[in-house]
């Protein structure tokens, strides 16, 4: 079978689009990092892609809200061919910047079934600055919610690095939260403990703050109902390798990161 075919969907001010095409490649995919500009004069080239992903960074210098411009792009120009993406039985990844923007152009918590979601202005979520007001660069761990999401496969938690200031996911309701649970899509949430080898729970408190932006519900990632789109605000792709980890050592790490499983499962989905 043909190797899945990634687009690292890039615009002015992307940053991380390299490494995430780099993480793809090194799972057995082949990348290319195309730019919104491109796709925008072709839309159809989407349409030869099994993975979409929107890579973190700054789009647009965050100018009026981290993803705000770029989400609009997506709908404005690409409306169609996104659909018909999220129509079919492939798969999105949004980090960081891209989860911003695919939760503020519908893709994310509705899927396929929010492209008809014309009124943005009554979402039932957005992200907005973290709690302490400004930039946050730093590790954090996380545990998988019960979430069926093709990107966490095999995966119960994990530690990763976040970087940005507009990371809180706020709800429009308790009842928004309530029905995500329902429906398996809180993808990933801050954790203040971590399983140890004998299976008890340690906290991690002593290395990081868990919540370190004040997200609702400590969500840390979304999923779409159909669990093929998922958005999150650490960076998987900045822990490909055992010894990116700041304490790799005392934990006696090596070989693959933590981050990388979740590229190979978008990867082998496709098997």
């Amino acid at each position: 079978m043909a190797a899945p075919r990634v687009c690292v969907l890039r615009a002015p001010g992307t940053n991380c689009d390299v490494e995430t095409a780099f993480a793809f490649d090194t799972c057995g995919g082949v990348a290319e990092r195309v730019h919104l500009y491109r796709l925008i004069a072709e839309p159809s080239m989407l349409d030869a892609y099994q993975i979409l992903c929107i890579p973190g960074g700054f789009s647009y210098g965050d100018d009026i809200g981290a993803g705000v411009v770029f989400s609009s792009q997506l709908r404005g120009h690409l409306g169609d061919v996104v659909h018909r993406f999220l129509s079919s039985d492939k798969l999105v990844l949004g980090i960081c910047n891209g989860f911003q923007t695919l939760l503020k152009a519908g893709v994310l918590p509705y899927g396929a079934a929010g492209w008809e979601k014309s009124d943005r202005s009554h979402a039932d979520a957005t992200l907005t600055w973290n709690h302490n007001g400004k930039y946050t660069a730093r590790w954090v761990h996380l545990k998988t919610a019960g979430s069926r999401n093709v990107f966490l496969r095999g995966i119960d938690e994990l530690d990763l690095p976040i970087a940005h200031a507009e990371g809180r996911l706020v709800p429009q309701s308790a009842e928004v939260v309530k029905n995500w649970q329902t429906q398996q899509q809180i993808a990933l949430q801050y954790a203040p403990w971590t399983l140890g080898t004998d299976g008890a729970s340690h906290p991690v408190n002593e290395r990081w703050d868990a919540n370190p932006n004040g997200a609702v519900a400590d969500i840390a990632g979304l999923s779409d109902p159909s669990g093929r789109v998922l958005g999150l605000m650490p960076h998987p792709e900045r822990f490909l390798f055992a010894t990116q980890h700041p304490h790799w050592t005392r934990l006696n790490l090596e070989g693959n990161g933590a981050g990388l499983k979740l590229f190979q499962n978008g990867i082998d989905y496709f098997r």
